[in-house]
C-alpha cells in the first residue's frame, strides 16, 4: 500500500486555525498536518462514499474494489447488475438500493455533476440530499473529499465530535447543532478544521490543553 504522507495544503489553513484558536494551537504542533485524502469527483466518488457509510475502512475498500472490478463505477453498468450480483459484491440489500437511487439519478440526467459543481455548497448538498440514501452527512464529505470546498463541517460525523469534545475538553460530545456552533470560529477554514478533528481522533494519547468546558 502507498504511504499516505502529509497534506501540505492544509498547513496554511491550519497555521491561521492554530493562531486563532487555542485548542488548535496547542495540539496541531503535536500531531501536525492531517494526511493527503481525496475521493474522485462525479459518480465513482459518490459511490464510493455512500458505500463506504458505517462500514470499516477495510471493509468498505474491499466492496469497493469489487464493485469497481465489475464495474468500472459507471451508472450505467451498475444499473445492469442483478441484485444476486451486487449481494455477491457485498453490497447490503440497502446499498443496493441505494446504489440504484443514485445511478438512476445519473442515468435520468436528475443529477447532473457539471451542475453541480457549480453551486454553492448549501445548494449543493440540498441537491444531493434529493436523491434516497444520501443524506447531509454524505453530501457533505462528498463536497470536502471530492470537490475540495474549503468551508465544509460534517458536523454530524461522530469521530469528528467525539475529538471535538476531546480538544476542546467538554463534559459532554457535542451533538451536531453544538458542533456546527462551535465550528463558526473556524470560517472559512473549516473543512481543514474538520480534517484536522479526524487526524486528532487517530492521537488518542495526546493531552487536551485548558480547563474543562461546559
Amino acid at each position: 500500500m502507498p504511504v499516505e504522507r502529509p497534506d501540505p495544503k492544509l498547513a496554511p489553513a491550519l497555521e491561521d486555525l492554530a493562531r486563532r484558536d487555542g485548542h488548535i494551537g496547542a495540539a496541531y504542533p503535536i500531531v501536525g498536518l492531517p494526511r493527503r485524502r481525496s475521493q474522485p469527483k462525479g459518480f465513482e466518488g459518490l459511490l464510493r462514499i455512500v458505500m463506504a457509510q458505517q462500514l470499516s475502512v477495510h471493509a468498505a475498500r474491499a466492496i469497493i474494489d469489487r464493485l469497481n472490478d465489475a464495474t468500472g463505477c459507471d451508472p450505467t453498468r451498475f444499473e445492469a447488475q442483478s441484485d444476486a450480483a451486487l449481494r455477491a459484491l457485498g453490497l447490503s440489500r440497502q446499498k443496493i438500493g441505494y446504489g440504484r437511487n443514485l445511478a438512476g439519478a445519473v442515468t435520468s440526467g436528475a443529477l447532473n455533476f457539471r451542475k453541480l459543481h457549480r453551486l454553492e455548497d448549501e445548494a449543493a448538498i440540498a441537491s444531493l440530499t434529493e436523491i434516497k440514501g444520501i443524506g447531509r452527512w454524505t453530501a457533505e464529505i462528498y463536497l470536502l473529499f471530492s470537490l475540495d470546498r474549503p468551508d465544509v463541517m460534517p458536523a454530524g460525523d461522530l469521530a469528528v465530535c467525539a475529538a471535538a469534545q476531546r480538544l476542546k475538553n467538554l463534559r459532554k460530545r457535542p451533538d451536531e447543532k453544538r458542533m456546527r456552533q462551535i465550528a463558526e470560529a473556524w470560517r472559512p477554514h473549516r473543512s481543514a478544521a474538520a480534517r484536522f478533528l479526524w487526524h486528532y481522533y487517530a492521537h488518542p494519547g495526546v493531552p487536551v490543553a485548558g480547563k474543562v468546558s461546559p
